[in-house]
């Protein structure tokens, strides 16, 4: 082929020419460089490999880590991971070989992505997202996803939108937010962990977490210097009242304490606030995980307890009873997973009251048919979204507007095992959640999160917004 049936083939003289036309017209003054790049940008991305490893997240277990190479790059992504996996959520595919990191180790998932899901979608292009969606659903037709692909599979996914940063020199954020239609971004509310109890933590707390939200910021900075200020307050009135040994810093990253009730880690965290001034720009979250000490149709407050009486056993009536003495004691505004995860009778009695928002995270678990039923039985008002729980992008986007169009809140959250990927701040971005639950700030693969939306913050600008006051309807 001769040089000239080349540039026929390829248009070339044509791209060539809109490459030195953009130079002129942007004054440029390296212009070489400029043509070069704006040339890189003409040509369209394929994917030309797909290659996964086993690496450690932030509690020491292993999990996936996924490097994207295309034309124009690589770009990697990393798999987080819960505690444990809800019945109704996409499962992990770990080994089960007990010789391996107590058989945690992931060298299936592995060899899965490396030798079949890297053969089904190279020569695709990553910014096709629904394409890319499909093939991966065409790969595993299970409806937990239980067979080839599993959560670690589907992280892939996340490879190819952290790539897309590049790829079309468009934000991921912008881009997520392209996909799902949205024409405007909000900054989200951070719902800062501060005490950990439930599984987390060797204190005798029943209830799983106790955030702050705060919602009377003006911009997302200004909310992670309220959050970090009242972080530090707290290991201070820790520190007072339980001695230097009575604060610790847990497997999520929030604060464990030698606490039992939760009025008495409400109390610390309310002093805390009080310390900073914030007051009434601050609100207070709890997540309850109730269905770790429901017990038959009762729930047990001194599960953990060594030496206890049986007299704290609780009806659904007197949790809902509880709960609204705490929502009128304390600034409480979001309150997740009120009581057991197939209890929907009393999560619908609660919800009805409309006190305050009340979070479905074992109760949905990302799950779009159970996410329905909420909405049928006005079960709950805020979804609480893991997107390694969902399975693919579209099918992410799908519930969080299925969420919206009930005027639901959406919290984007973290997972107990953690890695520095910090997509979930561009998700909670791009489809404008209002609120994001990623620890608290201190730890970096907490802080990555957080950093990434101080990131955003400043490349928007002037147009950044932050949902503060309207945390719930953004």
């Amino acid at each position: 082929m001769s040089v000239q049936e080349y540039l026929d083939k390829h248009v070339l003289s044509r791209k060539i020419e809109d490459a030195v036309n953009a130079a002129v017209r942007a004054k440029t003054p390296d212009p070489v460089l400029f043509i070069s790049n704006h040339m890189r940008k003409a040509v369209p991305s394929v994917i030309t490999k797909v290659k996964a490893r086993q690496i450690l997240d932030s509690r020491g277990i292993p999990t996936v880590e996924v490097d994207l190479y295309t034309n124009k790059g690589m770009f990697r992504a990393s798999a987080p991971s819960g505690a444990s996996s809800g019945m109704y959520e996409k499962l992990e595919l770990r080994d089960g070989d007990k010789g391996m990191y107590l058989g945690n180790s992931v060298q299936r998932a592995v060899k899965n992505i490396n030798e079949k899901i890297s053969e089904a979608l190279i020569g695709m292009d990553p910014i096709l997202q629904s394409q890319i969606d499909q093939a991966m659903l065409d790969l595993d037709k299970t409806e937990k996803k239980s067979g080839l692909v599993t959560d670690f599979g589907y992280y892939v996914l996340f490879s190819f939108l952290s790539g897309i940063k590049i790829l079309p020199q468009v934000p991921l954020y912008k881009h997520i937010a392209d996909l799902s239609g949205r024409t405007s971004m909000i900054l989200p509310v951070p719902v800062f962990c501060l005490i950990s109890g439930g599984k987390h933590a060797g204190n005798t707390l029943a209830i799983q977490d106790i955030t702050i939200l705060p919602v009377g910021a003006r911009r997302f900075e200004e909310a992670m210097q309220m959050g970090s200020e009242t972080y530090h307050h707290l290991k201070a009135v820790i520190t007072e009242k339980c001695g230097a040994h009575g604060c610790n810093v847990g497997e999520d990253v929030i604060l464990v304490l030698c606490i039992c009730s939760f009025r008495e880690g409400l109390d610390l965290v309310k002093e805390a606030i009080s310390r900073t001034g914030y007051n009434e720009k601050i609100k207070i979250g709890i997540d309850v995980s109730a269905t770790d000490f429901c017990i038959g149709t009762k729930y047990d407050l001194d599960y953990k307890s060594p030496n206890k009486s049986g007299q704290n056993f609780k009806s659904g009536e007197d949790m809902i009873e509880l709960y609204k003495e705490l929502c009128t004691d304390y600034p409480v505004v979001s309150i997740e997973d009120p009581f057991d995860k197939e209890d929907w009778e009393h999560v619908k009695d609660f919800s009805g009251l409309g006190i305050c928002q009340v979070v479905g995270g074992d109760l949905l678990t990302s799950n779009p048919k159970r996410i329905e039923k909420a909405i049928q039985e006005s079960a709950c008002n805020a979804l609480l979204l893991k997107v390694n729980q969902i399975g693919t992008v579209t099918e992410a986007i799908e519930v969080v507007k299925l969420a919206k169009d009930e005027h639901w809140g959406v919290v984007v959250s973290h997972r107990c095992g953690e890695t520095e990927d910090s997509f979930i701040a561009d998700l909670s971005v791009g489809l404008s959640t209002g609120q994001i639950k990623a620890g608290a700030p201190c730890r970096g693969e907490r802080l990555a999160k957080y950093n990434q939306l101080l990131r955003i913050e400043e490349e928007l600008g002037d147009q950044a917004v932050y949902a503060g006051d309207d945390w719930r309807m953004s």
